[in-house]
């Protein structure tokens, strides 16, 4: 459907134009019309599916010009969505002269303080920050008529449902209520029921959650194998700008050390650093000054760059859905990409529940050995060599050039060159990883009691097609479409189901779940996030 076809303003339509919109998405189509009319709506529909134009063209519609206090307020799990949509709202309200204010953490409330006294007619914030303003009186919410939580669910997987109640309570019981969402738990249902008035539920199914740009692979390794598996592959991908994700703020903290200390060039973001510091990060990394950025799911949300050509899952996500946003980040604007996911056995579980929600199958690929390795950094170092060839200036030190190439034939010269380029005793630098907390077992079966029960017996996945091609970006995406076949099989049919949260308390804290212990059969699992 034509975005001329939904009641839009001629100024909308033009904004629209301009950013190159063509079609309005399923979610567009369905949800723009009923927040025209007044309607509260709940619109539940994947990542990148166009949920802030789904909200954010209505309220520009409805905006009073000539008012200046705040008239929509958005509420965002991140500052990077936050900002995101501050950016997204702003130019498709450009025409209309709409003042846009985004209020966050970590950055000078002084600023947006006065950013506010100066008028602002759409508030985008998170849920803290927003608290701090309501408290201070320095957010007059009195004018407030739409009221939008956007990605609902992954504020509560946050701990913010305190205060999104307080912010509900907050604002005119007289307004329109929005809630988006990729996902529908209770507590978001019940925020329906309590804060919304007759809300309309749309729901846009997802035949396919995951584009078919994106190459899907995991590696099956144990645990303490892990990150030697990771830079080994990462020496034959050789990816020009890859996200990393992390399960926790302390593993992203010590996957960039590690990495550094291996000779690569990456940089870590989570929910501690300033915003300063975030902002610098990101910079360097659009800018490609790093080429790694490693990353928690909370601090990557709302994470807009381009050209990211591999999204590694150093830990596999504990929710299915959260995978879908990760790969995300690659495969965009017709380019391809490739996803690696490292999972342990205890885990492959999580990656079946991965393939069940986004109807695709992961392909197995083999950990590269350190001579593949060596080659990869080989052939890198190469071609940085043909480029410092180019740039070079004999005459700079012309007497040390000649001693040389008196002293040494040409191969020896260009072995040292090489050598000294690819960094080749970075490679085995020793580094370990704390241990972090194991996901919960996923058990399945038919509820014969309480035992675990059942045979798991492993499957063939078919054997090794090809091996990796020395660090070379031609042919297979993944250094050569290098297959393994150890894939678990069938799941346990004994045994009932025995769960602990394991993952439960208020997020806010420490990103990570925190919560009480969870005890397994043999070993207690503490929590050290």
């Amino acid at each position: 459907m034509k975005f001329a076809e939904l009641g839009l303003s001629d100024d909308l339509l033009t904004a629209i134009t301009k950013q190159g919109y063509e079609e309005a998405t399923p979610i567009q189509e369905k949800t723009i019309p009923l927040i025209l009319e007044g309607k509260d709506v709940i619109g539940q529909a994947q990542t990148g599916t166009g949920k802030t134009a789904a909200f954010g063209l209505p309220i520009l519609e409805m905006l009073d010009e000539n008012n200046t206090k705040p008239q929509a307020l958005i509420v965002s799990p991140t500052r990077e969505l936050a900002i995101q949509t501050q950016d997204e709202i702003f130019k498709l309200g450009r025409d209309k002269h709409v003042r846009v204010q985004a209020v966050f953490g970590g950055a000078d409330i002084r600023r947006q303080i006065n950013g506010l006294k100066h008028g602002a007619q759409v508030v985008v914030g998170t849920p803290g920050r927003l608290l701090d303003h309501i408290k201070r009186g320095t957010i007059d919410l009195s004018h407030v008529k739409t009221l939008v939580l956007d990605e609902a669910d992954e504020m509560l997987n946050m701990g913010f449902l305190e205060d999104i109640e307080s912010i509900l309570k907050a604002v005119p019981d007289q307004r329109q209520t929005l809630l988006f969402s990729a996902t529908m738990p209770p507590a978001i249902k019940r925020i329906g029921v309590q804060f919304m008035k007759d809300p309309v539920h749309v729901q846009i199914e997802a035949k396919e959650l995951t584009t078919d740009l994106v190459e899907q692979y995991y590696v099956k390794v144990r645990e303490n194998e892990k990150f030697d598996t990771l830079t080994r592959i990462l020496d034959v991908q050789n990816p020009q700008l890859a996200i990393m994700f992390g399960r926790t703020k302390r593993r992203v903290d010590e996957l960039t050390r590690g990495l550094e200390l291996r000779g690569y060039n990456a940089a870590g973001i989570h929910g501690d650093l300033t915003q300063q510091k975030r902002s610098q990060v990101l910079k360097q990394f659009k800018n490609g000054e790093i080429n790694i950025l490693v990353a928690t799911d909370v601090a990557a949300r709302g994470l807009d760059v381009s050209g990211v050509d591999y999204v590694y899952n150093f830990d596999i996500p504990q929710d299915s859905e959260s995978y879908v946003h990760r790969i995300g980040r690659t495969g965009r604007a017709g380019h391809e990409g490739t996803s690696v996911t490292f999972v342990t056995s205890a885990e492959m579980d999580y990656l079946k529940d991965i393939e069940k929600l986004t109807k695709k199958r992961m392909q197995p690929l083999k950990p590269a050995t350190k001579e593949e390795a060596i080659a990869g950094r080989l052939a890198q170092a190469s071609d940085k060599v043909d480029k410092l060839i180019k740039q070079a200036n004999p005459e700079l030190a012309e007497n040390e050039v000649d001693a040389l190439a008196e002293k040494y034939d040409a191969k020896t010269l260009a072995a040292a060159l090489l050598g000294s380029v690819a960094d080749i005793t970075d490679m085995d630098a020793p580094f370990s990883l704390s241990r972090e907390r194991p996901l919960p077992r996923k058990r399945y079966g038919n509820g014969g009691g309480g035992s675990r029960g059942g045979n798991r017996r492993n499957g063939n996945g078919g054997g090794s097609r090809g091996g990796y091609r020395g660090g070379s970006r031609g042919g297979s995406r993944d250094g050569g479409n290098r297959r393994s076949g150890d894939r678990d099989g069938r799941r346990s049919n004994g045994g009932g189901e025995r769960r602990g949260n394991g993952n439960g308390g208020d997020r806010r804290s420490n990103g990570n779940g925190g919560g009480q212990s969870r005890r397994s059969r043999d070993f207690v699992i503490k929590n050290n996030d």
